[in-house]
């Protein structure tokens, strides 16, 4: 790493701190963009990735999409052109030198503004790639970070330059060597396009029976065509993905509410409650109700410490 991108994550590091107070990821003052700290190795996080650039500062993740690992720390950064879900886990991280980082989530229109603003002439690709890369930063692109996380000590300029240096941090990624996998996300008619129909689809009826020539005639492929495309793209199959949004969507009501597991089997759309306990430890590692106690116990551990 060059000097220049030491120091501009030295003052990452600093501005972070001061918005993260305590342990999780924060909103801030900046629309879309969040700051995340963790004093400690966290265990399995698991959620829908919405399209993000995400940068490390200080620590190191590791992302599971599937079975495909995503493994980044200072000097890389991580993007999501789709909702994806996934399991994340900070896997370096103590309290005297805290896991550090910033998402800033973003979406297809403002690829198209900055495609525009560029005059960049995008057509669909004829194949697709996956929607999740990890990339080394460059010094110019760092520096447009910096300048956006150091509106949060200069509120009153957000409104003016937030939108500014948002543009330019999405341009740098576009001039990055995966770019294009960020551009078609925004192509109407690119297979990434399509996909990403077939996944807000599955997102808002992911508690149905979905059938898969409903999600082809979606996409406007065939059959084998859709599961070619689908699975190169997000690393899964249709079923496998509404499958992981059914699961993690049980984890949550569980969490949140005060009732059975049968129950939210039901709710989430399964008609057995046996195949749902089996697939939920198949993805958790524990029973739901063992799980649910596992993970309020460790909270409530946290909050006493």
């Amino acid at each position: 790493m060059s000097e220049r991108i030491d120091e501009q994550q030295n003052e990452l590091v600093q501005l972070i701190k001061r918005y993260s107070s305590e342990d999780g990821c924060h909103p801030t003052a900046i629309p879309s963009l969040f700051v995340i700290s963790e004093s400690h190795v966290t265990e399995p996080v698991y959620s829908v990735y919405k399209p993000s650039f995400c940068i490390i500062v200080q620590g190191e993740k590791e992302v599971l999409l599937a079975k495909e690992s995503f493994k980044y720390g200072p000097g890389d950064y991580l993007v999501a052109s789709l909702d994806l879900p996934v399991t994340g886990q900070v896997i370096n991280a103590s309290s005297n030198a805290p896991y550090l980082a910033l998402k800033l989530e973003f979406t297809p229109r403002q690829i198209l503004e900055v495609l525009d603003d560029a005059a960049i002439q995008v057509g669909p690709e004829k194949r697709s790639n996956r929607a999740m890369f990890v990339s080394q930063v460059e010094e110019s692109l760092l520096d447009a970070v910096v300048r956006l996380a150091r509106l949060l000590d200069n509120p009153n300029d957000i409104p003016v330059l937030a939108p500014i240096f948002t543009k330019e941090i999405l341009y740098r990624v576009l001039q990055g060597p995966y770019g294009r996998i960020v551009e078609q996300m925004a192509i109407e008619g690119s297979f990434t396009y399509q996909i990403r129909e077939v996944i807000e689809f599955i997102k808002t009826n992911y508690n149905e029976t979905i059938r898969i020539e409903e999600l082809a005639e979606i996409a406007n492929m065939s059959v084998s065509t859709l599961h070619r495309h689908f699975k190169e793209i997000t690393a899964m199959s249709p079923i496998q993905f509404q499958k992981h949004i059914k699961l993690q969507e049980a984890r949550r009501i569980l969490l949140s509410e005060s009732t059975d597991a049968a129950d939210v089997a039901f709710r989430v759309g399964y008609e057995s409650p046996s195949q749902f306990s089996r697939e939920y430890s198949r993805m958790f590692g524990f029973p739901p109700k063992e799980d649910i106690n596992r993970l309020r116990n460790k909270y409530e551990k946290s909050i006493n410490a």
